[in-house]
């Protein structure tokens, strides 16, 4: 059923054990990559369910290398990244195939597909309660802590976002998309680059307009993924026809008066405890701190999150992106008032 490397070899990690699928195996699996098979459609390509000959339920990403878009680098970092990583809160990566132009990576099947499929869907949100959602809100949390700290690889994942975060058959979550990670070495904490890969609301500042990568860019992203999951709004979509004002903004203005109930999803109902919530907002809105240095680091984060009290937490500033800091630019994103030249390609393919 699958055989080992042959002639094909990933740049820097040659030496991993991922397993490379015949790719007639994977077409017999999706069935020619059905259309009712499919899962995603994406402008990199695409995802579909698969089943194997043993059975085993799969999710097949299947990257075209003639979109452009240097897909064969992102697929060279995701084979690469994925095949080093072991976590619970990570989506598992089985193996991956070349045929022609197509790329492929197989993944484990996880059916309940992504959160964003559940908090900003009216029939669905009701699904996750508050428990749930701070479950889901601290696995997130653990995930990023071992890719940043723990894992063989210094990974930071760049493109952080609901839609990339795939939930088990117990609502576990497990965070995937990571085709646009940045693997850094042992004494590296930071990095710039003029190809900036992102989602308009999720990428931090400081990697939007200049291109700087860090473990903070991650802590950003984690941060505006808090304050969706607690609000269960998208983070443009409180005014869409504003570029200036965003979710975080409009949190912001109504932690600073105090409305912590108008801030919760009201499919969360009258009963949740918002001394939690007011926690959760507080450590998602220092998450979005507009200088990377005043953001936690994810060791911090989860410790905030584990505390039962608002005694000893850091006050947040008003965050990026609140108001007036930037405009955009053919819908990319840039500073104001000197836009950036900086390229910025809006990603929506997400792994399941």
């Amino acid at each position: 059923m699958v055989r080992r490397p042959g002639n094909f070899q990933l740049p820097d990690e040659r030496d991993h054990e991922l397993p490379l699928f015949e790719f007639s195996i994977i077409t017999f699996a999706t069935d020619q990559f059905s259309e009712e098979n499919k899962l995603v459609q994406g402008e990199f390509g695409s995802v579909y369910k698969g089943k194997l000959p043993t059975g085993q339920e799969i999710a097949v990403k299947r990257l075209n290398i003639l979109s452009g878009h240097g897909i064969d680098k992102q697929f060279e970092t995701e084979v690469a990244a994925m095949s080093k990583l072991q976590h619970r809160n990570l989506v598992k990566l089985l193996g991956y195939s070349i045929h022609g132009e197509d790329r492929i990576l197989v993944y484990e099947y996880l059916p309940n597909g992504s959160l964003d499929s559940f908090i900003f869907d009216a029939t669905t949100q009701g699904v996750l309660d508050w428990k749930r959602r701070s479950h889901i809100i601290e696995g997130i949390a653990q995930g990023l802590l071992y890719l940043h700290k723990y894992s063989r690889l210094r990974i930071i994942h760049k493109d952080l976002k609901t839609s990339n975060v795939l939930l088990d058959n117990n609502l576990n979550p497990k965070i995937s998309g990571f085709g646009a990670a940045k693997v850094f070495g042992e004494d590296e904490s930071r990095a710039s680059t003029l190809n900036i890969i992102g989602t308009y609301g999720y990428m931090s500042p400081e990697y939007a307009m200049n291109g700087i990568i860090s473990e903070k860019s991650d802590v950003y992203s984690f941060g505006v993924m808090m304050l969706e999951t607690i609000t269960g709004k998208k983070v443009t979509s409180v005014n869409d026809t504003d570029d200036r004002f965003t979710l975080v903004g409009h949190v912001w203005d109504l932690w600073k008066e105090g409305r912590i109930s108008d801030i919760a999803d009201p499919s969360l109902g009258e009963t949740i405890p918002m001394h939690e919530i007011s926690r959760c907002v507080q450590v998602g809105l220092l998450c979005v701190e507009e200088n990377a240095a005043d953001r936690p680091c994810m060791s911090d984060v989860i410790s905030m999150l584990n505390n039962q009290f608002l005694v000893g937490l850091l006050v947040p500033n008003r965050p990026a992106f609140s108001a007036s800091t930037g405009c955009r630019n053919n819908g990319n994103f840039v500073q104001n008032p000197d836009c950036s030249n900086n390229s910025v390609t809006i990603s929506d393919l997400e792994a399941r």
